[in-house]
């Protein structure tokens, strides 16, 4: 087990890679915290998991826009599980998928305001606890679209961009506490939110589903849209012992759509 008896916080809980990184920690024998907006999920998944495996399960309901409530989530964690070993941080605003001329100034603000300033500020509540810990791991969650650029996508990629450059200044920082922070740009992943924006365009564009499906296939050479089962498990080996010499890097996950 990679992760077995770590205490691994997971923010960003719902259906998709959300709830898959819940169950592939909880698999690979981690005791899990689980945030997100909706209580009632995080209610549901929960018991899923503990009604499956003999780890611990805690959640809290948590706007990561907040800061208090990150705070609170951080408090949460020590005080149910006792430790913190990795935050993973998952939780995102999608894209407004509009044309530059069509956005507005809050269009740029709400992405920066979840998607930058919501992750760090997670991360801010978090450091105290993996000090106390003696280290651990960060994982921030980003996209392709920060460098393979996509129509409408302008807000949401600039967000992850920043995210991005964060993450190394961070890993330089936390680096003397054995904290490490890492990146992870996810392409596209079959699951409801890649199945839902596809629909989207279908309605939208009056396009056909099961030919966009093959229009992204032929992009990857591996063959296959990875799922959010495939994505979440690259996560668990980063935040896992067996990536303790990497920090500061970005893990491209899209079955070789995009190489820099």
């Amino acid at each position: 087990m990679l992760l077995r008896d770590k205490v691994v916080v997971i923010s960003g809980v719902g259906p998709g890679m959300g709830v898959e990184l819940a169950r592939a920690a909880v698999r690979e024998g981690a005791h899990v915290v689980l945030a997100a907006r909706s209580a009632g999920y995080l209610e549901k998944t929960a018991g899923e998991l503990a009604s499956s495996s003999d780890r611990r399960i805690a959640w809290l309901p948590t706007d990561i826009t907040d800061a208090d409530q990150c705070r609170a989530l951080a408090h949460h964690a020590l005080r149910e599980m006792g430790r913190v070993d990795a935050l993973v941080n998952n939780a995102y605003r999608m894209a407004a998928k509009l044309p530059f001329v069509e956005m507005d100034a809050s269009d740029f603000r709400i992405h920066l305001e979840v998607n930058f300033v919501g992750t760090l500020q997670m991360t801010q509540a978090f450091v105290p606890a993996l000090r106390e810990s003696g280290g651990g791991a960060i994982a921030m969650i980003s996209s392709i679209t920060a460098r393979a650029p996509m129509d409408g996508m302008l807000d949401y990629a600039a967000s992850k961009s920043a995210l991005q450059a964060a993450t190394r200044n961070l890993a330089l920082e936390l680096g003397p506490d054995r904290i490490r922070v890492n990146t992870l740009a996810m392409g596209w992943m079959l699951g409801p939110a890649v199945t839902d924006y596809m629909r989207e365009r279908v309605a939208e564009q009056g396009l056909d589903f099961e030919g966009l499906l093959e229009e992204a296939r032929r992009r990857i050479p591996l063959g296959g849209i990875p799922d959010d089962a495939d994505c979440a498990d690259a996560v668990i080996f980063m935040i896992s012992d067996h990536a303790r010499a990497i920090t500061g890097a970005l893990l491209d996950v899209n079955g070789g759509e995009y190489m820099p």
